[in-house]
C-alpha cells in the first residue's frame, strides 16, 4: 500500500529534525518525543519511521524501536510511491526465492544487485527492510546472511501448537495488566482493516498488523518469556505466512476475532478473552495450511 501524504510528510520533518540536529548514527529516534516535537499523534510518526527504514534511511534499533542510519548529505529523501511498489515487488521474490531454496544463506550485494537488475540504492532498501524484520543480517566486514527461518509445514503447524499454548494462558497470568492505550490503538487498527484496508494492504502489511496485535496483547502478561517466545516465533514463521497467507474475505473474519478479543479485554473480561483467543488460534493454523493446499494431519 503507497504511503498516505500525511506519512510522507512526517517522515520528511523526522529527516529535517535529523539533519538540524546534526544526530549521528546509531541515534535513537523515540517516538513518543518526536510526535511531540512535530505536534502529531505517534501513529503517523509509526508509518513515517516505517517508510524511512523501508527506504534505508533510518534502522531498527536493538532494544526496540529505530535509529539513525543515515546522516547529513547522506540523506535523499523517502522512497517515491513508485519505487515503494517497485521494493515491494523485490522484496516477495527474495522472499519466495529465499523459502524455495534458490537464495544460499550468504549472499552478496554485487550478486544481488546483478541476479535481481538493481540499483545500489533500490537493493539497499529492500535489504535494509528485511534486516529490519529481522530475517537476514551483514556479515562482519563483508556480504550478508540469511537467519534461520521455518520452510516446512510440520514446523509451521508446531509454530501454531506453540503460540495456542502461551498466548490465552499470557492473559490469565498474574501479572497481566492491561495497557488499554496500546489495545485500543492495536484495536483500531485491526478495526481499518475490518472497514475496507484489508482489500488494498500488502501480505507484509496485513502480517505485521496482526503480529503486532498479538504481541501487544501477550505484552500486558509482564511476561517476558512469553513476549521473547513471541516475537522470535514470528520473526521464524514471516516467510512461511506469506505463502500460506487466507484469501482476503478470510483475513476479514479473523480481523473481526481480533477486534472482538480486544472488546472483551477492554471490558475487563479475561476469562472471555482468553477463551476468545483460544478459539481463534486453534482455527486460524489448519485453516492456513488448508488455503495453502496442504491439509494438516
Amino acid at each position: 500500500m503507497a504511503p498516505t501524504p500525511l506519512t510522507q510528510q512526517v517522515a520528511a520533518r523526522i529527516l529535517d529534525h535529523i539533519r538540524a540536529s546534526a544526530m549521528p548514527r546509531g541515534a535513537r529516534l523515540v517516538e513518543r518525543t518526536l510526535a511531540e516535537q512535530l505536534r502529531v499523534s505517534r501513529s503517523p510518526v509509526r508509518e513515517a519511521l516505517r517508510l524511512l527504514a523501508a527506504g534505508g534511511l533510518v534502522e531498527a534499533a536493538e532494544r526496540g524501536g529505530y535509529a539513525v542510519l543515515r546522516t547529513g548529505v547522506e540523506l535523499h529523501g523517502p522512497a517515491t510511491a513508485e519505487d515503494v511498489a517497485d521494493d515491494d515487488r523485490v522484496y516477495f521474490r527474495l522472499a519466495e526465492d529465499r523459502l524455495n531454496g534458490v537464495l544460499p544463506d550468504r549472499v552478496t550485494e554485487s550478486a544481488l544487485a546483478r541476479g535481481y537488475r538493481l540499483t545500489e540504492r533500490q537493493l539497499l532498501r529492500v535489504l535494509h527492510r528485511i534486516e529490519a524484520e529481522g530475517w537476514i543480517e551483514r556479515r562482519p566486514g563483508y556480504g550478508w546472511e540469511f537467519r534461520p527461518m521455518l520452510t516446512s509445514l510440520d514446523a509451521y503447524r508446531d509454530s501454531y501448537r506453540f503460540r495456542l499454548a502461551i498466548e490465552p494462558v499470557a492473559i490469565l497470568e498474574p501479572g497481566f495488566v492491561l495497557d488499554r492505550a496500546a489495545v485500543q490503538e492495536a484495536r483500531e487498527r485491526q478495526q481499518r482493516l475490518v472497514d475496507g484496508e484489508i482489500w488494498t494492504v500488502s501480505k507484509a502489511t496485513l502480517f505485521d498488523l496482526n503480529s503486532h496485535f498479538h504481541q501487544t496483547v501477550l505484552a500486558c502478561s509482564r511476561n517476558v518469556f512469553f513476549t521473547e517466545g513471541l516475537k522470535r516465533v514470528d520473526t521464524v514463521r514471516r516467510l512461511m505466512e506469506y505463502r500460506q497467507t487466507l484469501a482476503r474475505d478470510r483475513a476479514l473474519v479473523r480481523c473481526r476475532e481480533h477486534v472482538a478479543i480486544a472488546d472483551l479485554l477492554l471490558a475487563g473480561d479475561r476469562q472471555a478473552a482468553a477463551a476468545a483467543l483460544r478459539r481463534h488460534l486453534s482455527t486460524v493454523g489448519p485453516e492456513k495450511l488448508i488455503a495453502g493446499g496442504n491439509a494438516p494431519s
